[in-house]
């Protein structure tokens, strides 16, 4: 990263682990940190996995954006991140997998997914999962209202 610029950084600190609470610095945003009760936990409150999810749609959607943008295209746009906690047996822990469907208002299959594959090369969360986690991305159709 000797050639890079940084651009932004942000903090987050946790205590309690999976049932614990996470918060920024200035208390700008915090959220109560729960395992899912399929998992035998409590289930009150968020899990990492949630808050993965919803990190990685909205960084993808912006690079979707500009890819739109780039190629001229028109219309709103949607990403449905689905974080999936795996089993993994060669260490006994966990594995994280992710679903992005990607929808373009107004636009096909092909173009939709011709401009998801080049947000997926462009978006820092796919650049930071690449070769980490399975990552699949699946042009759907748009959903007015989700």
């Amino acid at each position: 990263m000797a050639d890079s610029k940084l651009m932004y950084q942000t903090t987050a600190i946790n205590t309690g682990g999976r049932n614990g609470e996470s918060h920024l610095p200035d208390k700008s945003f915090s959220v109560r940190v729960s395992t899912p009760k399929d998992m035998g936990g409590p289930g009150q409150g968020s899990n990492p996995e949630q808050l993965f999810a919803l990190g990685y749609s909205a960084c993808f959607n912006s690079a979707l954006e500009h890819m739109m943008k780039e190629e001229k295209v028109t219309g709103k746009s949607q990403v449905t991140a689905t974080v999936e906690l795996h089993s993994d047996p060669t260490d006994n822990g966990f594995k994280l997998a992710v679903k992005l469907d990607v929808g373009i208002e107004g636009q096909d299959e092909a173009t939709t997914q011709k401009l998801a594959e080049k947000a997926h090369a462009f978006c820092p969360y796919s650049k930071a999962t690449s070769g980490n986690i399975d990552v699949t991305v699946t042009a759907v159709d748009y959903e007015a209202g989700n």
